[in-house]
């Protein structure tokens, strides 16, 4: 249904007369907006909100097509949630929407329940009449012709009257960012992941050299202990006492896999918040002495927060599976430039890094500095046989 539909149009008439820089401030707050998201279901809310805030609009919505003749998303916008549950299901792609779906440039509308292609709608759903719809486009796509990612919905302007020339070309504006904005999102959700495969992966590599390999010196063990309970009762007595240290260690292994496996309430709770509370929790779990400061810290970039996370659980992970530490301090400090220092220290056996990266035993350093510099941070390693480890990172804020 592309922008000639006939008598329902609005007409053009002559151009505005308004200030050629009007609505540009309102849609650079839109942007900004948009921007400050990775998630893509939020950045979705964000397009749909700012388009109506935009265009003052009573109701917007944002569809995303599924390749099954439905919505893979639909946000809404200016609907309660109680009038939105009362619609019903998400709407397939018929009628307004499917003539949507399958065209480039914006449809307006004088009324679209006059519209050809309108088929009515639940019995819940809000009377609508002036409406303009924007798809939004991937111009990147390796097709011919661009694709068209969803399509952002508006409907009756606040107080009446109907959408104008200058509308159209407001939302046509923002509907090129958002597509940036959702191709940013999607890449970002597409590289946690992997991230998180790539987690999923250490993690069972580190279930078979730790845990497993502890399960089977206990079942020998156990076996042994069997055998000399008759012949040899107190050389079976030293080997069930075996059996019992080497129980709790696996028993240690497991509860930190589980903490590593938990996710992180970052979003809710702040970096400073869920440190703590790892280190707490692995405080019980190991017979190492855990302690964790923040001092000065501020809010973060949700990358580099995640970074400074990640980078301190593997750093525990080498400190409390590795090194014999028998006390691990954990550091957060805010610095001038309004970014964040981690130190995680421990007071293990250390090492040689030279050594350790000409054996081919990496620790996970390749991985934490990887971290490290794709959030524009440093990291830093100090340690020697005897004198214990110390990892540092650093991130220059925002």
């Amino acid at each position: 249904m592309p922008s000639t539909t006939g008598d329902h149009r609005t007409p053009e008439g002559p151009p505005t007369a308004c200030d050629p820089l009007a609505g540009i401030e309102a849609v650079s707050q839109a942007l900004l907006a948009m921007s400050r998201h990775l998630e893509v279901r939020e950045v979705l809310r964000r397009i749909t909100a700012s388009a109506r805030d935009l265009l003052d609009a009573e109701y917007a919505a944002l569809g995303v097509p599924d390749d099954h003749g439905g919505f893979a998303q639909f946000v809404v916008d200016g609907v309660t949630d109680e009038q939105w549950r009362a619609i019903g299901p998400l709407p397939r792609q018929h009628g307004v929407l499917a003539e949507l779906l399958h065209e480039t440039g914006p449809t307006r509308l004088v009324d679209v329940r006059k519209a050809p292609a309108f088929e009515g709608w639940p019995t819940a759903h809000p009377e609508m009449d002036a409406f303009l719809g924007m798809p939004v486009l991937d111009t990147d796509a390796a097709e011919d012709e661009p694709r068209v990612m969803g399509v952002i919905f508006l409907a009756n302007k606040r107080g009446g009257g109907l959408f104008t020339d200058h509308d159209e070309e407001l939302l046509r504006i923002l509907a090129a960012h958002a597509a940036l904005a959702l191709s940013n999102a999607r890449l970002y959700e597409r590289s946690r992941e992997l991230t998180l495969a790539g987690e999923r992966a250490r993690i069972a590599h580190d279930l078979h050299d730790a845990v497993s390999q502890k399960l089977f010196s206990l079942r020998l063990t156990a076996n042994a202990a069997a055998k000399l309970v008759d012949r040899d009762p107190a050389r079976a007595r030293v080997e069930l006492a075996e059996v019992s240290r080497l129980a709790a260690e696996a028993a240690d292994e497991l509860r930190a896999v589980v903490v590593e496996l938990r996710p992180a309430a970052l979003e809710e709770d702040g970096l400073s918040a869920t440190l703590a509370s790892q280190v707490q929790v692995l405080d019980r779990a190991h017979t190492a002495d855990l302690a964790f400061a923040a001092d000065g810290v501020r809010a973060l970039p949700p990358a580099q927060e995640a970074a400074l996370l990640r980078v301190a659980q593997e750093a525990l992970h080498n400190a409390l599976r590795h090194s014999g530490a028998r006390r691990v301090t954990v550091t957060l400090t805010g610095t001038p430039a309004r970014g964040a220092v981690l130190r995680v220290r421990d007071d293990g056996r250390g090492f040689d890094p030279d050594s350790v990266r000409r054996a081919g035993r990496h620790l996970g350093l390749a991985s934490m500095r990887d971290r490290a510099a794709a959030v524009g941070g440093t990291l830093t390693l100090e340690s020697a046989p005897g004198k214990g480890t110390l990892v540092e990172m650093e991130v220059p804020g925002a």
